[in-house]
């Protein structure tokens, strides 16, 4: 049973269908695992015991009697802490919401469960999603200094990256074979590239947030956290009712790439010389890389402050101002920076933004995807973090400028492992092309691996 806990989500389903894994006995492994492990009440919020084993003996009979629902029926799965989960309280990683309990499940989480994947438990988050690196010392249940922050794969002083970071260390350390997280400006491809695991940002509205607590409405996206492409592709369908991508056949020969300057080169000693690993491994596949820029990037990401922090701080002002205590004042402080910004100025900036996201598309039509280092930084030290203020500052933004570019854009992304530690190659493409873009991933984690 202990083999279960590394593989990855697709190969459970199989071993199911197959009659070689019983999904209660499945489910048992992974809640006694999390509950084992020195970790796991940094990882997760609560666990959602009684929910994952009425799961689970459903999806047993729907095997013993041959009428699975899908490839995934029956496998585990963890949840960030944003996801609403009917009975259950759902914080948002912030005490602001301390005790919130929802009468219904999100529509992800409920589509997912019609498809027959088991809910385990809430992972812990960046407060309200707001912050890249997974810090989190405001909020927690145990006595630990920094008690809603998991812990990074490779070094449990390190950050783990956010705002999924539970969900991202739930599958890192075998306590989930897949986790479902958010992005709004990176927070499913940071932890998944510190981590080294696969992450899927979904274009905005592709998939449903009612029952999503929100960070920015207009760019939160829902994303799975991975062990393989194809399992990206796998709960993209379960959570939209969907099919999944096809990846038979998947192939990097004649794929185009656009090679996105400064951001691709303009980053630290480790993630640039993995990055540049793996981009001439991609060339030996087949893929025609090119280097390059698109002229209205600057001016799109200089327009992050009043998008952003301007329209977090509309949606909690109100809460927040109630208790301003209650908040790690590094988030409190990004959260009230939307306070300097008018309404003219957002709306303006909004109307600006459409007009550069033209000018992209029409700019890299002919590309494939846009490669760049998922991540410029490596995980910083935890305890420097909250002993530094301008530190803190300085990673968060680096952390999360690359990512960006995807939210900022509109597009759907992918990153996938370049094989050093805690580096992720990220592919950004069209909107609304995941499907392709799942085919290129899957062709490029063959040339990775």
């Amino acid at each position: 049973m202990d083999d279960w806990l590394w593989m990855s989500a697709s190969d459970l389903g199989r071993g199911i269908g197959a009659g070689r894994i019983d999904p209660v006995e499945l489910t048992e492994a992974y809640l006694a695992a999390a509950a084992a492990h020195q970790h796991g009440r940094r990882i997760y919020v609560r666990m959602t015991e009684t929910r994952a084993r009425a799961e689970a003996e459903g999806a047993r009979r729907r095997a013993k009697d041959g009428v699975r629902r899908g490839l995934l029926d029956g496998v585990p799965v963890s949840w960030k802490d944003l996801f609403d989960t009917a009975g259950v309280v759902t914080e948002a990683g912030t005490l602001l919401l301390e005790g919130r309990t929802p009468d219904a499940d999100a529509e992800v989480l409920a589509a997912a469960t019609r498809a027959g994947t088991v809910c385990l438990g809430k992972t812990h988050m960046s407060e309200l999603a707001f912050s890249g690196l997974g810090l989190n010392p405001a909020y927690g249940h145990n006595t630990d200094p920094a008690p809603g922050t998991p812990p990074n794969v490779h070094d449990p002083a390190l950050a783990p990256g956010g705002s999924s970071s539970g969900a991202a260390a739930s599958v890192a350390f075998g306590l989930a074979p897949a986790g479902i997280g958010s992005d709004t400006g990176g927070s499913v491809r940071v932890p998944a590239a510190w981590n080294d695991l696969v992450g899927l940002k979904t274009t905005h509205g592709r998939l449903s947030l009612k029952g999503v607590v929100p960070l920015a409405e207009s760019f939160d996206t829902v994303g799975p956290l991975c062990r393989t492409v194809e399992d990206c592709a796998e709960l993209l369908a379960v959570m939209e009712g969907g099919k999944p991508a096809d990846l038979r056949g998947a192939t990097l020969e004649g794929a185009r790439f656009l090679l996105l300057q400064p951001y691709a080169t303009d980053v630290r000693d480790a993630p640039g010389t993995a990055f540049a690993s793996a981009v001439e491994r991609l060339g030996n596949a087949g893929a025609r890389v090119e280097a390059g820029t698109v002229s209205c990037i600057a001016e799109a990401m200089d327009l992050s402050p009043v998008l952003f922090a301007t329209e977090g701080y509309g949606t909690w002002r109100d809460v927040i101002e109630a208790a301003p205590h209650k908040m790690y004042p590094r988030i409190l402080e990004r959260f009230r920076g939307g306070r300097d910004f008018s309404a003219p100025d957002y709306v303006a900036g909004w109307r600006r933004l459409r007009e550069l996201r033209a000018v992209w598309a029409g700019e890299t039509a002919a590309y494939d995807a846009v490669l760049l280092p998922t991540v410029a930084n490596l995980p910083p030290n935890v305890a420097r973090l909250m002993s530094d203020p301008d530190y803190y500052v300085t990673e968060n933004l680096l952390t999360l400028r690359n990512t960006r570019v995807g939210n900022l854009m509109g597009l759907c992304g992918l990153t996938l492992p370049t094989g050093v530690p805690s580096c992720g190659l990220m592919m950004l493409a069209a909107p609304g092309s995941e499907e392709r873009l799942l085919r290129l991933g899957a062709a490029a984690e063959a040339a990775l691996s």
